[in-house]
Order: structure tokens, then sequence, then C-alpha cells
């Protein structure tokens, strides 16, 4: 644990009953606000990874509905700031570096200048948890109105006072983009459509053909095999993903492009081990290079991590392979992404026979 986020757990159990006497706002409802004076809308998600943001992006398409005329600003990590380049509903981008040693005074007072009252309204999407540091950055962005969620109260606190509007708690048994949207929902803002999104352009994907033309070039189905996840529970069996590249590449003559984390070379090499080709190895790379890659591709398969969310937020066909958690939640949206949860709720009682079905499956959609 980060000493920031030390900072932040003792405060949340010690402090926060306290400030609340001092700061808490005074309520409003949604009625009593002139929505036509809101231009500038900040967007706080309090989830640093991956999986959550992008399951997170359909609000920033129901903002942009709701408030065509507004700036829309969001706050990301540092580690997946390149997955909101040129995105269409984001006008402005903030990074708040997790590593404490990775500020400096010019990031310090370029995050500053960019939050400091330029902002009507800040939203804190705090479907999942709540985080101190989020709604900290709300309040320095010098927003009239914070909106966030009534759930996850700090403790000793009556409610969540930093916010002057107050949506109810996120229903449960709810898919997460749906409980991200009950947040804005309270203010009017929707959206039927969604979908997650990272955009990548024409030229992006021109020069990942030209710089894998033996890969991209050649008019063959290609399936995107990832095969890492942080979590080792919620990672498939590397002999189950060799045997269905194998198959799928002696039977069906597939072309393979194989992708693993920066983390993963262990996987890496055990993968090889059971193979007798050459997949297409696509190193560790930039989300970004990641995400484009993976718009090239027919299918990917891979397991139930960040990756699938952001395959899902190009638009590629998925299978995901699901142990512990359930996919009716955080699956993406979306018939052409198909989820396979394991008997017992374990990977390893999904099977290669699955898998190669729902490939099949999704390309002759396609």
């Amino acid at each position: 644990m980060s000493l920031w986020n030390k900072i932040d757990q003792y405060f949340k159990r010690r402090c926060m009953k306290y400030l609340e006497r001092v700061f808490s706002k005074e309520l409003l409802s949604p009625d009593r606000i002139n929505w036509h004076k809101i231009k500038r809308i900040l967007v706080v998600r309090p989830h640093d990874q991956l999986g959550d943001f992008l399951l997170a992006t359909p609000v920033l398409r129901a903002l942009h509905k709701s408030f065509p005329e507004a700036v829309i600003g969001i706050i990301v990590r540092d580690y997946f700031a390149d997955a909101v380049k040129y995105h269409p509903y984001v006008d402005r981008v903030m990074v708040f570096y997790k590593n404490g040693f990775h500020w400096t005074l010019k990031r310090i007072y370029s995050l500053w200048r960019e939050l400091y009252h330029k902002w009507d309204m800040a939203i804190v999407l705090s479907s999942e948890s709540h985080s101190l540091t989020s709604d900290l950055l709300s309040i320095l962005s010098g927003a009239k109105y914070i909106l966030g969620s009534s759930g996850f109260v700090f403790s000793g606190c009556t409610r969540n006072f930093f916010y002057n509007l107050i949506s109810p708690n996120p229903e449960s048994g709810k898919h997460q983009s749906e409980r991200n949207l009950d947040i804005v929902r309270y203010i009017g803002a929707d959206t039927d459509d969604l979908s997650e999104i990272v955009h990548v352009t024409d030229l992006e994907k021109s020069v990942v053909r030209k710089d894998f033309k033996e890969l991209y070039n050649n008019g063959k189905p290609i399936i995107g095999i990832h095969i890492g996840a942080n979590k080792v529970e919620n990672r498939w069996p590397i002999k189950y993903f060799s045997r269905l590249a194998q198959t799928i590449h002696d039977k069906y003559n597939f072309k393979i492009a194989l992708f693993w984390g920066p983390k993963e070379e262990n996987l890496h090499k055990e993968f090889l081990k059971y193979i007798s080709f050459h997949p297409i190895e696509i190193k560790p790379t930039t989300l970004r290079n990641q995400a484009i890659h993976f718009s090239l591709c027919d299918v990917v398969v891979c397991n139930d991590t960040g990756v699938m969310h952001l395959c899902a937020a190009v638009g590629t066909p998925l299978v995901a392979i699901f142990g512990p958690t359930d996919p009716k939640y955080w699956k993406p949206i979306g018939n052409k992404f198909i989820g396979i949860r394991g008997r017992e709720n374990k990977t390893e009682n999904v099977k290669v026979e699955q898998v190669i079905r729902s490939i099949k499956k999704l390309i002759q959609q396609d």
C-alpha cells in the first residue's frame, strides 16, 4: 500500500466525522439548478483499474448527450491515460500519478491549473467504493455543484458531506455500467448505448498493419489470445490456452496473435512450450498500442481482466474466461462479447471446446 493510500485510510477511519462538521455542504435537489448554466463538467472515477474506468465510459456518452455544449474533463491514472486519447466525449484529460515519486512541481502545478475554479460541476463515480482522494479532487475543482452517490459513507459520518447533489446508492444486482449511469441519471443524464469506448484512428491501424503485414494482410481470420491476468484465480490454465491455439491453428488455419503482460514473461514461455507452431508475438507495449492490435483482430480470447474491456472498447468480438467474477455484472455489454464461466466459479472448468464454439459463432456473426 502506498503512503498516500495509508494516509487516505487513516483519515477515513479517524478524522472524517470532524471534517463533516466543518465542510458539510447544503444538500440540493436537481430541480433547484439551472442546468443551462452548466458549461464545464469534471468526471472523477475513484477506481484506478482499467476495466473499472472503461465500464464507466457510457457516463461520458450520457453527459455529452445531455450537455452537448459543455466541456467535459476527466481525471485518470497515468498508466492508462493514453486510452482516453481522441475520446469523442472528452475535451480535457488530467493525469493523476499513483506513484508519489512521479510527481514533480511542474506536474502538480499543471493539475492545479487545470482543476482550480474552472468547473461548474464535478461528478464522482463512486459506484463501488468511496475514495477520499477523489472527493478532494472534486473540491479542488472549485465546482459549485458536486454529484456523488449516497453509498459508502465514511466511518463516523452521517452522509457523504462533500457532495451537495447526492444520488441514491446504485442498486446491487445491476451491471457495473448501469451502476455508474445510475449516478448521473439522478440529474437526468442517460444513454441507451452502454458500450465501452476507446477510439483508435485509421492512421494508427495502418501503421500497425504495415509493421505486422505477415499477420494483418493475409486475409485469414486473426484470433488474438491474451494469456495474462493480475489475479491468478482469474487465469485460464496456460495448457488450455495452448491447446486452444494449436487446435484452431491446425484445424481451422486461423492466424494467432499472442499477447501477454509486462510481468508475465513466465506465462509467455510456458505457452510456447506446449505448441508446435510459431504465433505472431505481440510483446508487452502501451495500452494504446495494444488497443490498436486488438482492433485489427477478428476475435480475441482473454481472461476476466482489464484487457477484456480494452478489447471490447475498440469493438472487437471477444471470448472471456470467467471464474470468481460473475459475467452478468462485469462482462462488456453486447452480443459480440461472450463470457464463459467455469463450474464452481473456477476458470479451469471452462473447456477448450466451449471456447472454440464461441469463436466460430463470433466469426460467423462478424
